[in-house]
């Protein structure tokens, strides 16, 4: 197995994509340190994976502190004798438009999301560089963070947080041999139920059948066990070149996104004043500004969630 003999950290792993990923990790070979805030689910992660044949201990704490980041590493260590691997997976919603968000809405998103992995991060990597291991930092974005989101401030402005953070340790962790990349999941998950137009994905997959081929190539949307194989192979070994990028999996599609590019450039002697702006911005650069938000595909009739209601009836 590609992981084995390696030790592995999932936050947020008691359940959804979390868990997909700690077993995956578990099937290639990795004992892992569950990450949970509840006590039961994170009791019950452990045990799926122990049927599954692999390892696990459970660390009930909530994600954002140092504390929290020491308790983790410390227990991979004590039960397992070391680290490889972390995989940052926690977080939260606190899904409002910008004049309903509070200040606790957004701190706490904020908190668990961006504090989370780096104070994680920043336990994991002084213990990679402290035992010369040649670790893996995998954190978890979102389409969000790269394209916006209505209603989605505290979480888009996380999300595009960690992958600012990504680069910066690529850089940082080179000389240690570490990497840090993040992955851009798109799949089935509790937020993704609430929306229309993924019902009938969602209830495929509920169902344990297949997801309309519509979904899981044209739009890349699929489950979580889609964005698993990601994350183990970014972990192993033959992922040792692989760092500072944000790479996207969902359904049938991978993804390699870009790093933020000018679009377009123009240059004036002497700079830019303002009347020079109002006079020039619009030719230069109108037919060049940038799209924000998912624009997703028209749903087949068949796919749309009218329909699936009807049916229904």
């Amino acid at each position: 197995m590609s992981l084995s003999g390696k030790v592995a950290i999932v936050t947020g792993s008691g359940r959804g994509l979390g868990l997909a990923y700690a077993r995956e990790l578990a099937r290639q070979g990795a004992a892992v340190v569950i990450n949970d805030v509840d006590a039961e689910v994170a009791g019950e992660a452990v045990r799926t994976i122990e049927a599954d044949g692999g390892r696990a201990f459970a660390v009930v704490a909530p994600v954002g502190s140092t504390e929290a980041a020491k308790q983790l590493v410390e227990a991979a260590v004590t039960e397992f004798g070391r680290l490889d691997i972390l995989v940052t997976n926690a977080g939260i919603l606190r899904d409002k438009s910008l004049l309903k968000m509070t200040d606790e809405d957004f701190d706490l998103v904020i908190n668990v999301h961006l504090r989370g992995t780096f104070t994680c991060a920043r336990e994991a990597f002084g213990y990679f560089k402290e035992k010369g291991i040649a670790g893996r930092i995998i954190a978890i974005g979102s389409p969000t963070g790269q394209r916006g989101n209505f209603g989605q401030s505290n979480y888009a402005a996380a999300k595009a947080g960690i992958v600012g953070m990504v680069r910066t340790w690529a850089l940082e962790m080179k000389k240690a041999s570490v990497t840090a990349n993040a992955v851009i999941p798109v799949a089935a998950t509790a937020m993704t139920k609430t929306i229309p137009y993924f019902r009938k994905a969602v209830e495929a997959d509920e169902r344990g059948e297949a997801m309309p081929h519509f979904f899981r190539h044209e739009l890349g949307f699929g489950t979580a066990d889609d964005v698993s194989g990601l994350i183990a192979f970014l972990a192993s070994d033959e992922a040792a070149g692989i760092t500072g990028q944000a790479i996207g999996a969902g359904g049938d599609r991978l993804q390699l996104w870009t790093h933020p590019e000018a679009a377009a450039t123009a240059y004036r002697e002497g700079g830019w004043g303002y009347q020079d702006l109002v006079e020039n911005f619009g030719p230069l650069f109108s037919d060049k500004l940038q799209t924000v938000g998912e624009e997703f595909l028209a749903l087949p009739a068949e796919l749309q969630p009218e329909a699936a209601a009807s049916q229904v009836r």
